[in-house]
C-alpha cells in the first residue's frame, strides 16, 4: 500500500508543477499585456513620434514580468 501511494504522489505533484508554471505564464502575459495596452493609450492621448510611451510602458512592463517570474520560482524552489 505505502509503494502505490507513493506513485500516487508523483502525478499529483507533476500535475500540481504544471499548473503553478502555467498560472505564472499567463500572469507574466498579462503584466506584459496591461503594460503595452497602458502605453498606446498614453500615446493617443498624448500623441509623440516616436511612441515614446509604448516604447516605455512595454519595456517597463516585461521588466517587472521576469522579476516577478523570477521571485515566484525563487519561492516555490523554497518550498520544495
Amino acid at each position: 500500500m505505502d509503494n502505490n501511494s507513493k506513485k500516487d504522489q508523483k502525478p499529483k505533484k507533476q500535475l500540481s508543477n504544471y499548473a503553478r508554471f502555467s498560472g505564472i505564464a499567463i500572469q507574466m502575459f498579462a503584466i506584459i499585456g496591461v503594460g503595452t495596452f497602458s502605453g498606446v493609450k498614453l500615446d493617443e492621448k498624448f500623441p509623440n513620434e516616436n511612441n515614446l510611451y509604448t516604447i516605455f510602458m512595454s519595456l517597463t512592463s516585461v521588466i517587472f514580468a521576469i522579476i516577478f517570474v523570477i521571485r515566484r520560482i525563487i519561492a516555490a524552489s523554497k518550498n520544495n
